[in-house]
């Protein structure tokens, strides 16, 4: 079995799922780099979780657009690509498209990249979710 199959067994689609450390193991010995990065990120959020401030409010269509062309000209340097379906109060669901598609380091570039960046510029976003 090559290594994006195993790869793909061991990931979580759901981008907001929290790897155990024993998934952590688990993916540290197909790829140790992509164990670490899920670590990081995952110590990340929830650092920022606990100091974020509470928001409320509409969320600026105009802002999560921008946010998410930003987003786009990031992921279509590696073949993917993403498209805006709605915003739900203050979710904001996107469709990846292209080489995002089954990638298996997609949900992490759904968070630190795109999830980023929209609350960067839209702060009432709760969360950014991927949607078929």
């Amino acid at each position: 079995m090559d290594k994006e199959k195993r790869l793909a067994g061991l990931l979580s689609p759901d981008p907001d799922h929290v790897y155990t450390e024993e998934e952590l193991d688990a993916i540290e010995a197909v790829d140790v780099e992509l164990a670490l990065r899920i670590a990081r990120a995952q110590a990340l959020a929830a650092r920022e979780r606990a100091t974020a401030p509470a928001r409320g409010g509409p969320v600026d269509p105009e802002a999560v657009a921008e946010a998410l062309a930003e987003a786009r000209r990031i992921l279509m340097r590696d073949g993917g690509d993403i498209e805006l379906v709605g915003v739900a109060g203050s979710e904001v669901q996107v469709r990846l498209k292209g080489a995002c598609v089954g990638c298996p380091r997609s949900a992490l570039d759904l968070r630190n990249v795109v999830e980023r960046l929209v609350r960067a510029k839209a702060p009432n976003v709760t969360k950014v979710v991927s949607v078929p």
